[in-house]
C-alpha cells in the first residue's frame, strides 16, 4: 500500500514496501528515500523534495497510517472534489485553465458531501447542468504554498456521465477559457499538458 503526494510535477511515496510502480524511482540518483520514522527525516524529505535536483521521494515505514498523520500534521489539509464527466458517445470533457488541459474540480464547503462538491463544480466550471455521479475513481494529494502556509490539497475524483447536448460554459472568473469534449483516441493533446494527477485518474478509469 503506498500514498503518492504531488510537490509539482515531482512524486512523494508513502509506502510500506517497494512495489512494481515504485521500483523505476527507487534506483534514480534524483530521487531520494528515507527508511527511518522521525519528525527530522519527515522535515528532512519534504525539505527536499522542494530541491530543483531531486525528481521523486520514497519513504519507507512498516505502518502507513502513522506515517501520513505525521506528514499530515505539517500542512493544512484542503479538501476537493471533481470528476471525468463521459458523453454518450464516450468523450471525455477537459477544461483549460491558466495554461494547462484539466478536469473539472473545487474545494469543499461547509456540510456539502464529496459527492454534491463534484456535481457542484461540474456544473459551475463547465455550464453542464445533467450531470449524473456514478462512482468514485480515486484520491490524489498535492502541495502548494499559499499566503505562507504549506497546504496539502486532497481530490476525490469521480467519474460521471452527462448528455453532449448542452451548453459549454467556461467559468471564467476560475480562469477558465476553453472546454472541449475528446475522443478516446485523441488525448495525447490533453494528457501531453496537463498534470501527474490528471494523468492518474484517467488511468485509473482506463484511459
Amino acid at each position: 500500500m503506498h500514498i503518492k503526494i504531488y510537490f509539482n510535477d515531482k512524486p512523494l511515496f508513502l509506502t510500506d514496501s517497494i512495489t512494481a510502480e515504485i521500483e523505476p524511482y527507487a534506483h534514480h540518483d534524483d530521487a531520494v528515500l528515507i527508511d527511518e520514522f522521525s519528525h527530522g527525516g519527515i522535515n528532512s524529505m519534504i525539505h527536499e523534495m522542494r530541491q530543483e535536483k531531486v525528481h521523486a521521494g520514497i519513504y519507507l515505514h512498516n505502518n502507513i497510517e502513522e506515517l501520513k498523520k505525521a506528514f499530515w500534521k505539517k500542512f493544512i489539509l484542503v479538501k476537493a472534489a471533481g470528476g471525468l464527466v463521459i458523453n454518450e458517445a464516450g468523450e471525455l470533457l477537459f477544461i483549460f485553465r491558466r495554461g494547462k488541459w484539466d478536469l473539472p474540480k473545487g474545494k469543499l464547503d461547509e456540510g456539502e458531501t464529496l459527492e454534491d462538491c463534484a456535481v457542484r463544480e461540474i456544473q459551475e466550471e463547465t455550464g453542464l447542468q445533467k450531470v449524473q455521479l456514478k462512482k468514485h475513481l480515486v484520491t490524489t494529494w498535492h502541495t502548494y504554498d499559499e499566503s505562507g502556509h504549506h497546504i496539502l490539497k486532497e481530490s476525490a475524483w469521480y467519474l460521471l456521465s452527462a448528455p453532449k447536448k448542452q451548453a459549454l460554459t467556461p467559468q471564467t472568473i476560475e480562469q477558465i477559457t476553453q472546454i472541449e469534449w475528446a475522443a478516446p483516441n485523441d488525448l495525447q493533446k490533453y494528457v501531453s499538458n496537463t498534470f501527474p494527477a490528471i494523468i492518474d485518474v484517467l488511468k485509473t478509469a482506463g484511459y
